[in-house]
């Protein structure tokens, strides 16, 4: 007889792993998925293409209807789950359901983080977390015309940009002095600033919000120096909460997020996490390729595949706006013991740097040219690989010069010229 496998949650990370269970064995379990939208799963790091207008909703489906039916997956969508019953292995949703399980995977993601700053909940506020959100801001775009992005991380730019894309006037409040702090350095994010005003995004950096003004609808947003700004709309992306509620509830084992081992697994042996809701060694993860991990190692440890457990991930970013190529991944500060390789061209507005340790590539920032941003990171290149070859070199046909990294053993690493 089939075990009953029930995940709570129908995102990128949790279908992912569930992909791989079908991949594996797919006649071990009798599957129900449980998701909060009315949607079947679909590409949450796309939202950003589709308020852009590169893409439509339709194309950022990852698995249609079709796609369960085919493999016999019950999927209740618009359905929340209100409690877990861990010794009875049971779980109930709002809309009084109750469903038993074997075994359970909390894929529960997270939540836009909404300042708890006077005027949060006026009309015209949102998250940038979901195709409602991506909808509502849309359909903002042709009524208003001023918008106030608060946050100068990756998503917020996105959502920066497709608000201009759409016609509006847009404004980046940052706390800090440097965007997107924990992926660049200053000089990659100084770049990148320069490269944004000139596509027409305004910023507004070391600047605090303090509330948001209006009657009914947004207005303007006040800051702790004493100015304002007028606006009509405010994306409010200033970070995630992992969705723990659920699990702490139920006596599960949480810190920021739910504490798992490294095969995925919770305090309670039946019930797995995955994805942005999962904390493993104190770290939590909110990138798409960590995720997809996680899920494969779960997968592997539901069907009996021995493998090795979870041992963390490298992470990586690039950035999917127009005419800004960066990539950052790894570590982007040089620590003790270790060497930076930097290229830093200002006229072809061109920056790489490689933090080496041990003649190990530990982390890479790139801007104006990404292309080798993974190539580099993979397995933390060992530097030794590229002893004379042009490691540093900007692609493509006509880009001018080779920058090329040769190691002396006595010596060091020499960068320069490839004349």
């Amino acid at each position: 007889m089939k075990r009953k496998l029930l995940m709570i949650g129908n995102g990128m990370a949790g279908v992912r792993c569930i992909e791989e269970i079908l991949k594996r064995n797919k006649d071990l379990f009798e599957i129900t998925i449980i998701g909060d939208e009315p949607y079947p799963n679909y590409n949450r790091i796309m939202l950003s293409n589709v308020l852009q207008g590169k893409t439509n909703f339709d194309e950022i489906n990852i698995n249609d209807w079709n796609w369960y039916k085919e493999n016999q997956i019950t999927l209740l969508t618009n359905e929340k789950v209100s409690k877990i019953h861990t010794t009875e292995k049971k779980v109930e949703t709002e809309k009084g359901k109750t469903l038993l399980y074997d075994e359970l995977i909390l894929a529960t993601g997270s939540s836009a983080f909404i300042l708890p700053i006077p005027g949060n909940d006026l009309q015209g506020v949102f998250g940038f977390r979901t195709i409602q959100d991506t909808e509502f801001m849309i359909d903002y775009a042709k009524k208003y015309k001023k918008a106030v992005v608060i946050g100068g991380g990756l998503l917020r730019l996105e959502a920066a940009r497709g608000l201009i894309n759409r016609g509006m006037e847009v404004h980046v409040v940052h706390l800090l002095p440097t965007l997107m702090e924990q992926q660049l350095d200053e000089t990659a994010s100084k770049m990148l600033k320069k490269d944004l005003e000139e596509q027409g995004m305004n910023f507004l950096m070391e600047k605090q919000t303090i509330s948001i003004n209006g009657t009914y609808r947004v207005e303007g947003i006040s800051f702790s120096d004493g100015t304002s700004l007028d606006c009509d709309l405010v994306v409010m992306a200033v970070g995630i909460r992992p969705n723990i509620s659920l699990a702490k509830e139920a006596g599960i084992d949480a810190n920021r997020a739910i504490v798992v081992n490294d095969f995925m697994q919770t305090s309670e042996p039946s019930i797995y996490a995955v994805g942005e809701c999962a904390e493993h060694n104190g770290t939590t993860y909110g990138l798409v390729a960590p995720l997809y991990e996680q899920g494969i190692v779960l997968a592997n440890h539901m069907t009996g595949n021995l493998t090795n457990g979870y041992k963390g991930s490298i992470l990586s970013t690039q950035l999917k706006v127009s005419g800004c190529d960066l990539f950052s991944g790894g570590l982007i500060h040089e620590e003790e013991n270790m060497q930076a390789i930097i290229v830093n061209d200002q006229f072809a507005g061109l920056y790489k740097k490689i933090i080496v340790k041990d003649e190990k590539v530990v982390g890479v920032v790139l801007y104006g040219d990404a292309s080798d941003g993974n190539r580099l990171l993979k397995n933390e290149t060992n530097i030794r690989e590229y002893t004379s070859a042009s490691i540093l070199h900007k692609s493509g046909e006509d880009s001018g010069e080779d920058f090329v990294l040769t190691f002396y053993p006595k010596l060091g690493y020499e960068c320069s010229n490839g004349n």
